[in-house]
């Protein structure tokens, strides 16, 4: 379908052709070339993504193919049909299209058809996340007001943060910040319906830092937002003589908690003014995080002004003498904003503190399990979703109650969030932080009860053990759907439908996707049925060397 810029494919684009190509300049009122449902896209980020490049014409219609030719600064994107193209080149010939705040070139390819000759799995990733996301034909663009909601607030998302990240799409304008429900939710103006319609197809279900704080963004029924104030909560970037209004002295946002009341003075503005005043070529991205932003989770930030964690947590600051230690030893590291330095977990501190004071470690205690059912793989299966589990001990005295050990503890937090009040084998999990800091293994594995204790450690079957896994970029909450890969191609749809089948669920719909039957989608009747499957069906043998990896997703069939 596609392939990246590292080994272009043959796609009956002849050398010279594209050399002309790179000549020809767009003038303004006029369109480039004869009309053609092929798009050549130039100027653009060497570190650019297909997403973003669909991105550009989606609001004109289905992106059907995709080509990034990053040697080269160049993009070829195929829409639906000719009207679709010519729509998209009369507005970008008024509009000048930007990708990461840079300015790139839109006309009409001299190919009727991009065909290629090689499948790129990023390339599909991104047309099948686009497919269905296309605005209508000859309907009315989008309007330009974002309403974005932040879910499972780790850390602090500010004006600012949102600021710097929606900026790569266009001119962000206006800003509004509220709590709503306990979640953290924002109105975000752009200056024109395409850079809104772009972010909110770039954007929608990201991460602002690595695993945590997703984007879910729909378009807003506001035509423009009204700001009063310029402050941490709101901010309008048209107008910056407008008041600072009350200063805020209490509440922690997006949480709905408030912090202790020594701690208040951190809860202000969250990132100072001068921290996000950092260059685009300075700003990289590490994995899970959103593309050209990196992931904001492995710094923290001065402490004068280093925010809470949402849900009253803040993160742990080290002991002076093991902080100076630490800065040595990562003194050749570079950080993306003056006065930021790593947060203390990437330099190898672990750990959270609650409000109250309270430290949640690696492990988390689930409680309200079902005594006929639960056992330590299962567990091991489950709590793997949002974390290497290294330990499980199922309490010998109150065998409904459990503790999970993880490798460390953002994944135990992960677990807390999305696995707590979660129906199991019939009955409603919890899941909290835990007193205790490492799971013991009994003495005698042989003794009554040794079996309820497993260690994990070495497992092959842990899906975070690489550093910066991209696993990290696809944790959801547990859902209907689960996403399935690795399927041998000897296994068919009813194998699999079959398969789950025997879980005891039913399967309502199942979809191999279509470029690369490798991975499928299967829903099955509830969430419950699904968790179920997920326990029972991943690492499953299809064949003699083929096991199947099953983890929950965000998509629908």
């Amino acid at each position: 379908m596609a392939a990246n810029g590292s080994s272009p494919p043959m796609v009956h684009l002849l050398e010279n052709q594209m050399n002309e190509a790179k000549k020809v300049k767009l003038t303004d009122g006029n369109e480039v070339g004869i009309p053609s449902k092929v798009i050549h896209i130039r100027s653009i980020p060497t570190e650019v993504s297909e997403t973003e490049v669909i991105s550009l014409g989606l609001p004109f219609g289905k992106v059907t193919n995709v080509l990034l030719m990053k040697k080269k600064n160049q993009a070829f994107i195929e829409l639906e049909g000719e009207s679709h193209a010519q729509a998209m080149v009369r507005y970008y010939n008024e509009v000048s299209p930007m990708i990461r705040g840079r300015p790139c070139f839109v006309q009409y390819s001299t190919h009727k058809e991009l065909k290629t000759t090689q499948v790129n799995p990023a390339a599909q990733a991104a047309l099948q996340a686009a497919d269905g996301a296309s605005a209508p034909h000859n309907t009315e663009i989008p309007k330009t007001v974002l309403r974005v909601i932040v879910e499972n607030m780790l850390y602090p998302v500010t004006v600012d943060v949102m600021h710097k990240i929606f900026s790569k799409y266009g001119t962000v304008q206006k800003i509004i910040t509220f709590t709503k429900n306990n979640t953290f939710q924002a109105l975000i103006q752009m200056a024109d319906p395409i850079a809104a319609y772009s972010a909110k197809f770039s954007l929608d279900g990201q991460n602002v830092y690595t695993a945590c704080c997703t984007l879910k963004i729909d378009f807003s029924r506001l035509d423009a937002l009204n700001v009063k104030y310029n402050n941490d909560k709101s901010r309008d970037f048209t107008n910056p003589n407008l008041p600072g209004g009350e200063t805020i002295t209490g509440g922690l946002p997006g949480a709905g908690i408030q912090p202790d009341p020594q701690h208040m003075a951190l809860n202000l503005a969250g990132i100072p003014p001068g921290l996000m005043a950092a260059t685009s070529a300075q700003f990289q991205m590490p994995p899970g995080g959103i593309p050209g932003f990196g992931s904001l989770a492995q710094y923290s930030f001065p402490q004068a002004a280093a925010p809470h964690m949402a849900g009253g947590m803040q993160m742990l600051s080290p002991q002076p003498a093991t902080m100076a230690q630490l800065q040595a030893a990562h003194a050749g590291q570079q950080f993306p904003f003056p006065g930021m330095s790593p947060h203390p977990a990437a330099m190898g501190l672990q750990g959270f503190h609650m409000a109250g004071g309270l430290q949640t470690g690696s492990v988390v205690l689930v409680s309200n399990l079902n005594e006929e059912m639960v056992t330590p793989e299962a567990l091991f299966t489950l709590f793997g979703v949002y974390g290497d589990v290294v330990r499980v001990k199922i309490l010998f005295n109150k065998k409904d109650n459990a503790l999970v050990q993880f490798a460390e503890p953002r994944q135990a937090a992960l677990a807390m969030s999305h696995l707590d009040k979660v129906k199991v084998w019939g009955k409603q999990i919890r899941v909290a932080a835990s007193k205790h800091p490492v799971v013991q293994m009994p003495k005698d594995s042989q003794s009554e009860g040794g079996n309820l204790t497993k260690d994990f450690t070495n497992s092959p079957l842990h899906r975070f053990k690489k550093k910066g896994s991209k696993n990290y970029q696809n944790i959801y909450a547990p859902s209907g759907t689960l996403h399935l890969s690795n399927i041998p191609p000897t296994a068919s749809e009813e194998d699999l439908k079959e398969a789950f089948a025997q879980t005891g669920g039913e399967v309502k719909h199942f979809k191999f996707f279509p470029k690369d039957r490798k991975m499928a989608l299967i829903e099955m009747g509830s969430i419950e049925e699904s968790v179920t499957a997920l326990i029972e069906m991943h690492n499953y043998q299809l064949g003699d060397s083929s096991h199947l990896r099953v983890s929950f997703s965000k998509s629908t069939i």
